[in-house]
């Protein structure tokens, strides 16, 4: 037995255990909204079967976040290592047995062969990563748990070597931050009480000729600042499939990421990063996702809230950031037909003038980050409808994905369900009291019970529990994880995330319609089969509606990192996607203080895989697979005027709009039929009323079908 793990083995006799969930911190503030109705039932665009139905890995009386926070636990072994998937959890065996982390390999026809912790002895272990050499299919996995003697916590690492199609051959475990850790930030004092836990894997390509690059990205367990405010450490190391088949110790490297650094530490100006990492083909590494900021005087501080941190060095360089608002203009529907005045008030009752509603992304904070096949970035979160004094409508948050272009740092934001309809000119995006022609009006006004009538307001509740109260009135920050997988090389992608309107519908507004419904959390999954450009409604899975998980609650759902195409006939990709889930056995997380119910009855971890066939969308005239249409305005910055051109492939319906950065249109600059190739069009720095606008920073955004570019143009004046 090797030193480290007799050293473990030796600990694990103190019964070591330690409190490592993620906690909340400020953000937006909850306000009542309307119940409103449902969107519309997903068309059945992409079919699935059962390549491998719902099977049970282990009875798991641990019942959170299974997999993880930031990353995908279960990843696709390539053919050329025999195929099939690789996961990793953490679980209990016994209600008060100690938590340890797993390792599952599961072959290329869906059979469970190996399913077993990775270390030998009964320490307190947890929230595993895991990542495959695209080159051996060789595993490779980093866990968090106290070895030493002290009480901080260290991240751990290990590769199995994994030869003849045998698993579990691990390598000696190594300590990759021995905690505490000393971090000098640019504009703070150095500290040295930093513990980072809850590890994420990635592998890109190596400056060392023939080897890989393995990434393992650390976030900060303590905070400086007012709030829980995670910055990074960064552990990285070169290796081929000979080191891990002889056990070589890998020589690591350490870096962080400065400005969160600084953000850890700000106790005046509060920031807190919600970030996933990922790694090109390019030697490129990136940490993306967004963040919620606030003042002294706990006032949201009006900035670009989405951030793509790109180091392009294999890690070794300095770290650029981009930066964007995510927020979508909007207006305030009239409270009644005809009206003038906005259905949406604030606490004294006054309506919200229509600047002062936008789309934010918002409790988002176990998001993932991955590339299409032609490197463009893709992050997944919810949007919500928000108020400028930093509230928002829990009952209207949609999903929609930002992708960031590292070519010509662009960010764009996309509807991914529900999608705004085509011919929507008016809207920035879904708007759900305007789902259909004429536009910029109200769809209809229902009865309100009491004498009047409220704009018919669709809602949706995209989190796998009805209950916001739980976890303290934190549940939409504890259990949402909407995840993508990467393109494989047919350009298809596949998003997951779970919904329990129905639930929410009986259990908190006390709808019988939904009685059947009181213990049905749902998984959704949308296919794209263009690289995220466009993307089928979505598949939903219930227990209910879907005879194979009869009598599952699924809860914690990750997809694998890819889809494995099959092939196409008939104009039909089909492709296989697993999944890693959790089937709770009583609904919510009794782990979490305070427990949701008062058993530790515990659940199972479940694989399954689906065979799904998308209907391909080459001959899709409105929405081509096409990118960067908008060019960068010329000059910029510019006094009084500047020409934005943009090339559509097509000729088709296009708008191009002006924007400050508060998200408040400024100027239609194009609205109709086009045709296609080159367009340039001039902006004299006037806005609808022909007034001067002031100096400062405004975008330029395109809109044509279901695609939107934006860019950024700086006034001068």
């Amino acid at each position: 037995m090797k030193k480290l793990l007799l050293l473990m083995l030796a600990l694990s006799l103190m019964g070591m255990i330690f409190a490592d969930i993620m906690q909340p911190g400020e953000s937006r503030t909850p306000v009542q909204g309307p119940s409103g109705y449902r969107v519309p039932a997903p068309r059945t665009e992409s079919t699935f079967t059962f390549s491998t139905p719902p099977t049970a890995l282990l009875t798991n009386f641990y019942d959170y976040m299974i997999g993880g926070y930031n990353g995908l636990p279960i990843k696709v072994i390539p053919e050329s290592a025999g195929g099939g998937y690789f996961m990793t959890y953490h679980g209990r065996r016994q209600p008060t047995s100690t938590r340890r982390v797993f390792y599952t390999y599961i072959g290329p026809t869906g059979v469970v062969i190996n399913n077993n912790e990775i270390t030998e002895t009964q320490i307190a272990e947890g929230f595993a990563s895991l990542a495959v050499d695209p080159v051996s299919g060789k595993p490779l996995y980093a866990w968090h748990s106290n070895v030493d003697t002290d009480t901080n916590t260290e991240t751990m690492f290990v590769a199995d070597a994994f030869m003849s199609g045998i698993a579990g051959l691990f390598d000696t475990a190594q300590i990759l931050c021995n905690a505490p850790i000393v971090i000098d930030p640019p504009s703070f004092n150095p500290t040295s009480d930093n513990e980072f836990i809850w590890p994420t894997n990635v592998i890109g390509p190596s400056p060392v000729a023939g080897k890989r690059r393995i990434y393992v990205l650390m976030r900060n367990y303590v905070t400086h600042a007012a709030n829980p405010s995670e910055n990074v450490y960064i552990a990285f190391a070169d290796f081929d499939a000979s080191d891990l088949e002889m056990d070589t110790t890998l020589v690591w490297s350490y870096t962080t990421i400065p400005t969160l650094d600084d953000w850890n530490h700000d106790s005046v100006n509060w920031r807190r990063p919600q970030m996933a990492v990922a790694a090109d083909d390019n030697g490129n590494l990136y940490y993306s996702g967004y963040h919620y900021a606030t003042d002294a005087e706990d006032n949201t501080i009006d900035e670009p809230d989405m951030d793509v941190f790109v180091c392009n060095n294999y890690g070794q360089g300095t770290w650029t950031r981009y930066t964007h608002y995510s927020n979508l203009a909007t207006w305030n529907p009239p409270a009644t037909q005809g009206g003038t005045v906005g259905y949406f008030t604030n606490d004294a009752g006054t309506a919200y003038a229509d600047d002062a509603l936008s789309w934010n992304i918002a409790n988002s904070s176990h998001l993932n980050a991955e590339f299409d096949a032609q490197g463009k970035l893709h992050v997944p979160a919810l949007w919500a409808l928000s108020t400028n004094e930093g509230t928002y409508y829990p009952n209207m948050q949609f999903v929609k994905q930002f992708t960031f272009d590292p070519t010509t740092h662009d960010f764009a934001i996309m509807d991914v369900y529900p999608q705004k309809d085509p011919t929507d000119t008016h809207n920035v995006t879904f708007t759900p009291w305007d789902t259909e022609a004429p536009w910029g009006e109200v769809d209809s006004y229902l009865d309100d019970g009491a004498g009047g009538v409220v704009p018919a307001i669709q809602t949706d509740w995209n989190f796998p529990l009805w209950d916001a109260s739980a976890s303290a009135d934190a549940m939409t920050f504890h259990y949402n994880g909407i995840k993508i997988t990467k393109a494989n090389s047919h350009g298809m992608m596949a998003m997951v995330w779970q919904n329990s309107w129905r639930a929410r519908m009986y259990n908190y507004y006390s709808d019988t319609d939904y009685s059947a419904w009181a213990n049905v959390p749902e998984i959704y999954i949308a296919v794209s089969d263009d690289n995220g450009v466009t993307w089928c409604e979505p598949m939903v899975l219930n227990n209910i509606e879907t005879p194979a998980m009869a009598g599952i609650k699924p809860m914690y759902v990750y997809p694998a990192d890819q889809m494995v195409y099959v092939g196409n006939s008939n104009g039909i990709h089909t492709a296989k996607l697993g999944l890693m889930f959790y089937d709770d056995y009583t609904w919510g997380a009794f782990v979490q203080t305070p427990p949701y119910h008062p058993t530790c009855d515990g659940g199972r971890t479940m694989f399954m895989e689906l065979l799904i066939n998308c209907p391909t969308s080459g001959n899709d005239p409105v929405v081509p697979a096409v990118s960067n249409m908008l060019s960068q305005n010329y000059p910029n910055p510019f006094n009084p005027e500047t020409t934005i051109g943009f090339d559509l492939p097509l000729k088709g319906d296009a708008r191009l709009d002006i924007y400050n950065v508060r998200g408040q249109l400024v100027k239609t600059l194009a609205n109709g039929i086009l045709d296609s190739g080159r367009h340039n069009l001039v902006w004299n720095g006037l806005d609808e009323a022909g007034q001067p606008v002031s100096s400062g920073m405004y975008f330029s955004r395109l809109s044509y079908g279901n695609h939107t570019e934006s860019r950024k143009m700086m006034l001068v004046k």
